[in-house]
């Protein structure tokens, strides 16, 4: 992969430097938070080198896998200074509050997991060392590498306080000293010793460690230096806006923001901790079961403020980091089944490099490159994840680091009070394992094996031509997206007439807003779609009548479509018709040759797998 080359690309087709907003980066993903979301080429983007994946939904993650931070390098090289200071809000989709809290929150807590969960193996490293005794835990030395262990979770709040202030484009120096105001040692003593400000208690509360009431202040803060850049005098303005914020938002947080985060953190804590108590296992069974869907669209970000907020006030954390070690390792089992079973050179390439990751703990290679591209594969990984997660929770394991849990960091198990948490979270690993091999070796089929078996069938259909004209390779096609298969296999037709008609019987399942695509689901199950012109999509509608709609029944030579050949062309468009089976995974697809140009012949043989 030539990184520069990759980065370039994806900055292109993800509409270019000025519809950036954002862009941060986990272990896999690049995350961009877009001024508009449908100038992105998703399609063109996931055939990038490099690309695993594209996922859209309240920021466009592009997943690159283990070179995530030479391209995230290389695509800020690339963007310059273009990247604006205000997160480009000029000309941003309006977007649901819901998506706004979670794209906030993923923005907050993503860059945190780096040091939380250094200091968190660090500590977990230290403490199996202890019970090992390879080290006393009496030592200066012990004493010290566990106090740096324990530094980023300590100074949570100035951290988190880092993040919010860098989302909301604020000055991040003062948001800094505006929370950490709120854990100097001078004040913690006064507050233990009963303090007031102007008249006011305020109550005795440690700040260190925590999350919400240091969301809640920059936030106020956000407000307060918007308030006093707008009113105050330039010539002051350098002293005087920082000097009020400060004044005004510390002791708003003593009162009022601090205890309500306080709060806040506590209930998250005690719902979760009930859900644990009166659900058990089974909660923690679901969930691991869940994770893959929640990890693909990205929904597992959510769980974050829950991990962090938990480890701060229990000291460890028992639903959502065993139910990650039972869905890393399935992800890691399936992947080593496919690539035993599969005789595809580069599907058990990429199984065995993802299944190594997501032993590790990092489950997106696996995930985009194999799990969620096979129906089978998807159902094992959540059946063996169900399975694992439900031991995990029935021996009630406990996580005492915020990382992702595998092989490496196994050690975030480790209990000095408790030594079976550590020897019951490697069953766990164990079985995730290999109910997952198992299940995924007998679950899985091969694409090649079963198109090398697949023998007549007397439900196969072959497609008439759904239009006039001559039938060409689909490789022959002028779009990369589809002469490649990206999108299925099929063919294509040189319109000679403007009407595109029901090659069999079927229903229609889509019609595109601008009716230039329509979909058609045969009684076989294959799932066609039909593309009228390249490009054709800008005429937004512009010569095209359709004559049915989704849910339509229609019966083989029915008009679908019709389109204004001549009036097309005039336009500039190549009018070339694409057929493709969207769902080819289920069907051994066949072209059939012919030159003839009459619309009764048979263009494409559909025959269900075996």
């Amino acid at each position: 992969m030539n990184v520069k080359e990759t980065a370039t690309a994806i900055v292109e087709l993800i509409g270019g430097k000025e519809n950036i907003a954002h862009l941060e980066h986990c272990s896999t993903r690049l995350r961009f938070t877009l001024k508009d979301n449908s100038l992105v080429q998703k399609d063109a983007l996931e055939k990038v080198d490099g690309v695993i994946g594209v996922r859209q939904n309240v920021q466009c993650q592009v997943i690159i896998g283990n070179d995530v931070v030479e391209v995230y390098d290389e695509v800020m090289n690339v963007l310059g200074h273009e990247l604006t200071a205000d997160g480009g809000s000029e000309g941003k989709q309006k977007q649901s509050w819901g998506a706004v809290l979670l794209d906030f929150i993923i923005s907050i807590f993503q860059p945190l997991i780096p040091a939380v969960a250094g200091g968190g193996v660090l500590k977990s490293l230290l403490l199996l060392a202890s019970v090992t005794g390879l080290m006393d835990n009496t030592s200066q030395t012990y004493q010290i590498l566990n106090l740096i262990g324990g530094a980023p979770l300590y100074f949570l709040p100035i951290l988190v306080a880092i993040t919010t202030a860098n989302k909301l484009k604020v000055n991040q120096l003062v948001a800094v000293s505006a929370v950490g105001a709120l854990i100097l040692p001078e004040l913690t003593t006064l507050l233990t010793d009963g303090a007031a400000f102007m008249g006011f208690g305020l109550q005795n509360i440690a700040y260190a460690s925590q999350v919400f009431p240091a969301i809640l202040t920059v936030l106020f803060y956000a407000q307060i230096e918007k308030l006093f850049t707008r009113i105050s005098p330039k010539p002051i303005r350098i002293f005087f806006v920082p000097m009020m914020s400060l004044v005004i938002t510390v002791p708003v947080a003593l009162l009022i923001l601090g205890p309500l985060g306080f709060e806040v953190g506590t209930i998250f804590s005690a719902a979760i901790i009930w859900l644990y108590a009166h659900l058990g296992w089974v909660a923690t069974g679901i969930l691991a079961a869940v994770l893959p869907l929640m990890v693909v669209t990205g929904m597992h970000k959510a769980m974050i403020p829950y991990a962090v907020s938990s480890m701060s006030e229990m000291g460890a954390e028992l639903l959502y980091l065993p139910a990650s070690l039972a869905h890393n390792i399935a992800e890691a089992g399936a992947c080593f089944a496919v690539s035993v079973r599969t005789k595809d050179q580069k599907l058990r390439s990429t199984a065995v490099s993802a299944g190594i990751s997501a032993l590790f703990g990092i489950t997106e290679p696996a995930l985009y490159g194999v799990t969620i591209l096979h129906k089978r594969v998807l159902y094992g990984v959540m059946a063996s994840s169900l399975v694992g997660g439900a031991v995990a929770g029935l021996f009630a394991i406990k996580a005492f680091a915020l990382v992702g849990p595998g092989l490496a960091s196994i050690t975030m198990f480790v209990d000095e009070a408790n030594p079976m948490n550590l020897v019951w979270a490697l069953v766990t690993l164990g079985v995730s394992f290999a109910v997952s091999f198992v299940l995924v070796l007998f679950l899985f089929k091969d694409k090649v094996v079963e198109n090398k078996t697949t023998v007549a069938d007397p439900k196969a259909e072959v497609l008439s031509k759904p239009v006039d004209g001559q039938v060409v390779a689909l490789s022959e096609v002028n779009d990369e997206v589809f002469s490649s298969g990206m999108i299925g296999e099929g063919f294509g037709i040189i319109p000679t007439s403007g009407e595109l008609i029901a090659p069999e019987d079927g229903e229609i399942t889509m019609l595109f807003e601008t009716n230039h695509a329509i979909g058609l689901k045969t009684r076989n199950g294959a799932e066609l779609l039909f593309h009228i012109g390249l490009d054709t999509v800008q005429l937004e509608g512009k010569h095209f009548t359709p004559y049915v709609k989704a849910g339509d029944q229609v019966k083989q030579g029915q008009p679908l479509i019709q389109f204004d050949l001549d009036a097309i062309k005039a336009a500039g468009f190549d009018p070339i018709v694409i057929c493709v089976v969207t769902n080819q995974e289920n069907f051994r697809v066949k072209t059939i040759e012919s030159t003839d140009e009459q619309s009764g012949q048979g263009v494409l043989s559909i025959a269900p797998l075996v």
